[in-house]
């Protein structure tokens, strides 16, 4: 049985490839159970199984508050690949970094068919682990030329951006600007694409403030008690999910406004198994005026397909 390291994980799995792959994953689906919780002393152990025929895949991940107080992460992470058809061992993977790769590339994948094609501004909400994987990716799915980074706490903005300033691939031919910036507001308004990984309960996204033509993308809040976006954003968007089995139940972006009579079940366009079979419709070509909003909270079946190409590779 091979053991993959995050540094493995994070070298083996190049973006575009994996997006190629997620996609091929969803158009051609798994079995994929519910997630199952299960509430531990002091902590929440979390397993997220998916199989096909040629692999079974289990995500294992534990969250103990009060790590934080020992130095430690609160959050561990490990995946577990087997063979589809014998059950035997195939590959133990860090699973914190698997996590941050395919949670990104899935926000890249649904940025293929939702954001401007000419997107060259992007502003990042939020300056945690997710942050500069999402930034890359969509810097690699458009051509972006800005990168504009709010966080609450202003310093780390900086000091992403400053990090990122040097390590961005060009665009163009060209160096991608970096920058942090202050005034979210302004900010939303100049941006093409607006993409959001933060743990707010309140909307940091305000329908007000958007504009024709925008490209949201919604990673952070992954409870029904959590918001990026306030209603009038969902109200005036094109709404798009990961799974529907997953954002009707899970995600607060679209539960609450559900919920509160803002849109219904049906004001849902599509989820990513549907746009990948071609069954629902992006953007089209040509659309300037449409705000597309897209919201994911994970599925198993990313883990699984991220797994297999790390494997691979």
């Amino acid at each position: 049985m091979r053991i993959l390291s995050a540094e493995d994980v994070d070298a083996a799995l190049d973006d575009l490839a994996l997006i190629d792959h997620l996609e091929a994953a969803f158009r051609a689906g798994a079995e994929v159970p519910l997630r199952h919780h299960h509430h531990l002393p002091t902590g929440t152990l979390l397993l997220m199984p998916a199989w096909s025929p040629r692999h079974v895949g289990i995500k294992l991940v534990t969250v103990f508050p009060d790590n934080a107080k020992r130095s430690l992460p609160s959050v561990f992470g490990q995946y577990a690949l087997l063979d589809g058809s014998t059950g035997q061992p195939v590959a133990l993977l860090d699973g914190t970094m698997l996590t941050k790769r395919r949670t990104a590339c899935a926000s890249g994948l649904a940025a293929r068919y939702l954001a401007p094609h000419d997107a060259e501004r992007l502003l990042m909400i939020g300056t945690g682990a997710l942050a500069p994987n999402l930034i890359r990716v969509h810097a690699k799915v458009r051509p972006i030329r800005e990168v504009m980074i709010w966080g609450r706490r202003q310093s780390r903005a900086e000091a992403l951006a400053r990090h990122l300033a040097a390590s961005l691939p060009t665009a163009v031919g060209r160096p991608i600007a970096v920058r942090a910036v202050a005034d979210r507001k302004a900010a939303i308004g100049e941006a093409d694409v607006i993409s959001c990984a933060t743990l707010s309960r309140e909307p940091l996204v305000e329908g007000d403030w958007l504009r024709e033509g925008q490209h949201i993308d919604l990673v952070g809040a992954y409870t029904p008690e959590m918001r990026e976006s306030d209603d009038k954003a969902v109200w005036r968007a094109r709404v798009y999910i990961d799974t529907r089995q997953g954002a009707l139940k899970e995600a607060g972006d679209i539960v609450q406004p559900i919920k509160n009579g803002t849109i219904d079940e049906d004001d849902v366009i599509a989820d990513l198994f549907e746009l990948a079979r071609g069954e629902q419709t992006g953007r089209l070509a040509g659309d300037t005026s449409s705000i597309t909003l897209f919201k994911s909270v994970g599925t198993a079946l990313e883990d699984l397909a991220a797994a297999e190409l790390a494997v691979a590779g």
